[in-house]
């Protein structure tokens, strides 16, 4: 299984959480408590960009230093 290691970089616009891993950004785009995450790529690699490609549901997700959530 490939594993994605997600850098916490901040929120956008929209107070979503946006991470990084390998020169591109993620962000987490429903970030509910008790939820599981759903990342997508951020469209043209942009930090307050919108949400694009969802991330792989075989891919293993980790985050440094952990999974910033809404409260």
């Amino acid at each position: 299984m490939k594993k994605l290691i997600l850098n916490y970089l901040g929120r956008d616009s929209w107070s979503r959480p946006v991470y990084e891993a390998d020169g591109n950004l993620y962000v987490d785009v429903d970030p509910r408590k008790g939820w599981k995450p759903n990342i997508c790529t951020k469209y043209n690699n942009e930090f307050d960009g919108e949400p694009d490609m969802p991330v792989s549901e075989d891919i293993q997700i980790e985050f440094i230093p952990c999974r910033d959530i809404w409260d």
